[in-house]
């Protein structure tokens, strides 16, 4: 998003579960076909979506229903949660979130039950109710546009709840797990948090704030199953659009995917084509970091960085192009200052400067290393000598840190 983009704020203060986060979302105008279209394209004709208004302790909120159409199966492992969602045709922001969503869950049920992430079963997580809260939580952020979110501390409860398991301490070992780096507090009796709720907004929250400065659009309530007597059984959330801080002036944040992938088997010679097919292909970036793995084998950790509406494709190239069998990916909000380039002329040919600028002003200007390069070899001249020329030009021409950016300039 821009910096005056869509934001959204959590108000998990009464605790916080799958169907309250999206009936709120619901409320504050996400769309309900959009919705039920993405939970589709998971988990064809299983679930049927509702909203409902109803009262929580004399508060109005939208209760989001989760009609099971299919048989379900009980016990689905996160290998099996992520194939589905892999398999998908969601957009790749809802796909990236839900993915993050799940990863965060079957990393925490794998700690509190002493099992590898993979063979975790999903009894509660897999079952279609809570694929359809996931997925349609992170549709609805979609929908609405939202690229940046924040939680308030969240209300976790507190005395003892009955599980498949047996009963258990609340907060449950898997809430707490998903809590770690963020603010709670117990908000009172019962289990307030259930774990898709506290992995949703752990993974989908950049951070544990109050509410952030907005110039707010919409406000959702949603509400949980219970009318709790004296405390609205609610979760509040606000969408907005961001205010620019003095002196920031614009720069563009949007979701991106990050791919990493450990590689200790390939000819060193193939990776210089490697960077420049993932870069050629839509990467953002793409660069290796050597490291050294398991018995002292020297490797590449290979990163690339994806807008997510190409994260797919770049991800099949990773697995084409290199000896790897596995890609990590993780989501990740990306900052740039908006870039335009000027011609200027160098030794009687033309070099492109690239200007990073925000608020009407430089922040950097640099020729295009590749157009020197060009021009050194057309003029058989040291690529030095013609990088300076072009340095001296473009300073000549006001192409400074600090200098307003001249109008009517291409971007690309």
């Amino acid at each position: 998003m821009t910096a005056s983009g869509r934001v959204a704020w959590i108000d998990a203060s009464a605790g916080v579960a799958g169907d309250m986060l999206l009936g709120a979302l619901l409320d504050a105008g996400a769309s309900l076909e959009a919705v039920q279209a993405a939970v589709d394209a998971v988990v064809p004709a299983s679930v049927w979506l509702t909203r409902t208004e109803v009262t929580r302790c004399g508060m109005r909120a939208v209760k989001a229903g989760v009609e099971v159409l299919a048989e379900d199966q009980p016990h689905r492992t996160w290998q099996t949660v992520r194939e589905l969602l892999r398999s998908t045709g969601v957009a790749e922001p809802v796909r990236a979130g839900a993915l993050a969503v799940f990863e965060r869950l079957a990393g925490a049920e794998a700690r509190v039950h002493g099992v590898p992430a993979d063979e975790v079963h999903f009894h509660e997580v897999g079952a279609l109710d809570s694929i359809a809260d996931v997925v349609g939580v992170c549709a609805a952020l979609h929908d609405l546009g939202v690229t940046r979110l924040t939680v308030s501390a969240v209300a976790v409860g507190s005395g003892r709840a009955r599980t498949a398991h047996g009963e258990i301490p609340v907060p449950v070992p898997a809430v707490l797990e998903l809590a770690a780096g963020r603010e709670i507090f117990d908000g009172g009796s019962g289990e307030l948090a259930t774990p898709t709720g506290m992995a949703l907004v752990t993974a989908l929250a950049e951070e544990s704030a109050g509410l952030p400065r907005m110039c707010v659009g919409a406000s959702g309530v949603g509400a949980g199953t219970k009318d709790t007597p004296g405390r609205p059984n609610v979760v509040r959330v606000v969408v907005g659009t961001a205010g620019l801080e003095p002196g920031h002036g614009t720069a563009d944040t949007t979701q991106a995917v990050v791919l990493e992938a450990n590689v200790d088997d390939l000819d060193p010679r193939v990776w210089p084509g490697v960077l420049a097919s993932l870069l050629a292909a839509g990467a953002s970036d793409a660069w290796l970091v050597p490291i050294l793995m398991k018995k002292g084998r020297p490797a590449h950790t290979l990163r690339v960085l994806a807008p997510t509406e190409r994260a797919g494709e770049l991800r099949e190239l990773v697995l084409r192009e290199t000896s790897t069998i596995g890609v990590r990916e993780s989501a990740v909000r990306r900052t740039a200052l908006q870039r335009l380039w000027v011609p200027v002329p160098v030794l009687g040919g033309t070099v492109p400067v690239k200007i990073a600028h925000r608020g009407g002003l430089i922040m950097q200007a640099t020729p295009e290393f590749d157009d020197v390069a060009a021009l050194a070899a057309e003029l058989a001249l040291p690529v030095r000598t013609v990088l300076e020329a072009a340095v001296a030009r473009a300073v000549a021409a006001g192409l400074v840190g600090g200098a307003p950016v001249p109008p009517g300039q291409s971007r690309r």
